[in-house]
């Protein structure tokens, strides 16, 4: 059975005691955790993590592969299943949207908020739509689960929304299978079977990989005017900064299943408070001034799910893993620490350490 508790915790908060206190935003996320028992171990895909979001925002979630993004959406969308041969999905914490609890919920109660409150634009829309099925069969699916119409009223709303998202000649393209679409026009596709019931809850993993870059312009586009037609919350997942400087209010930086930092886009590229921002940020190419050094990449690997470092996880390849006195980021996991205006980070360099680091090492770099 998939394990269960109430903790209550917000961002930087410890684990509350007791019944858990009412959600304070459209989406509260709290201390969730989902480990996947294997042959290897237990792998601890996302390990405590807490974030809110309201509506008509934005939230960025960032970080290399493995660090628990994707496995985050697809616990909000309740879509984590029992494994083979008996291994169960362990899940822990809460998920409230809207006021409703998820992960307590009878799967019947998620699967019609699914779709219809919350929707999700998968990675690769090639993989997840259904090869067998026109585009627009599985448009009208979408839509007649959650509403009582004829198969033409259905075939109607599939030919509005392909026209919406940009597609040429939708009722012409309403008739056509994935694979004879482009890259660009499958993106379109799966974003408009998402917005088919106007859900207000979006989450979109990484919607722009392997499109170029004007196409990834028009797709943030469209998320965009989407949402504020709608007044959508949008969750985005993505290994590109810059589109994380462009659409996102929030950004939540994931490493090793927990979050590192979080704060407003603003200061999380003006003062980013964790030496891993600080990689990431110093990997991304600038096209606003001249570059006159070479990128430097995040030294190392990311690190194994089943045997997380101890201490802070981003230790080994910390390179200012030794400024803090008596080993403590290898014996001791940093907490969230609010650094000001909403602003946490997990790290057990000093406030002083960091301001000093980033001013006179990184900023100048980047």
């Amino acid at each position: 059975m998939t394990e269960l508790s109430k903790t209550g915790a917000a961002v930087g908060e410890p684990v509350a005691e007791g019944p858990s206190k009412p959600p304070t935003a459209f989406l509260e996320v709290r201390d969730l955790k989902v480990h996947f028992p294997t042959d290897d171990g237990l792998v601890k895909s996302v390990d405590g993590l807490s974030f809110k979001l309201e509506r008509g925002k934005t939230l960025s979630i960032v970080g290399e592969s493995g660090s628990g993004k994707s496995v985050t959406s697809l616990a909000i969308m309740g879509l984590h299943r029992l494994g083979a041969r008996g291994k169960n999905v362990k899940m822990s914490g809460e998920i409230w949207l809207d006021g409703k609890e998820l992960i307590g919920a009878a799967p019947d109660d998620v699967r019609r908020l699914r779709g219809r409150d919350m929707a999700m634009i998968f990675q690769d829309p090639l993989s997840a739509m259904h090869p067998y099925y026109t585009v627009g069969n599985q448009i009208v699916e979408a839509y007649r689960v959650h509403n009582n119409v004829s198969k033409k009223v259905a075939r109607t709303r599939a030919v509005e929304l392909l026209d919406r998202v940009g597609i040429p000649e939708p009722a012409k393209r309403v008739d056509s299978y994935p694979h004879e679409f482009s890259g660009g026009m499958r993106q379109r596709a799966m974003i408009a079977m998402s917005l088919a019931n106007n859900p207000q809850l979006l989450i979109a993993d990484e919607p722009t990989t392997a499109l170029d870059v004007t196409v990834q312009a028009q797709i943030l586009d469209l998320i965009r005017d989407l949402q504020k037609e709608f007044e959508s919350a949008v969750v985005l997942i993505t290994h590109d900064l810059g589109v994380v400087a462009e659409i996102a209010d929030q950004v939540l930086v994931m490493y090793g299943g927990r979050c590192v930092e979080r704060g407003p886009v603003e200061q999380i590229f003006a003062e980013p408070q964790h030496p891993y921002t600080w990689g990431l940020l110093g990997s991304m190419p600038r096209i606003d001034r001249e570059q006159t050094e070479r990128l430097v990449p995040v030294k190392g690997q990311p690190p194994s799910l089943i045997n997380v470092p101890s201490g802070c996880a981003f230790h080994p390849r910390c390179p200012y893993a030794d400024l803090p006195k008596g080993g403590i980021t290898r014996t001791q996991r940093p907490e969230l620490q609010e650094v000001g205006g909403d602003h946490f980070s997990a790290c057990h360099l000093s406030p002083e350490d960091r301001t000093r680091i980033w001013t006179e090492e990184i900023a100048p770099k980047l």
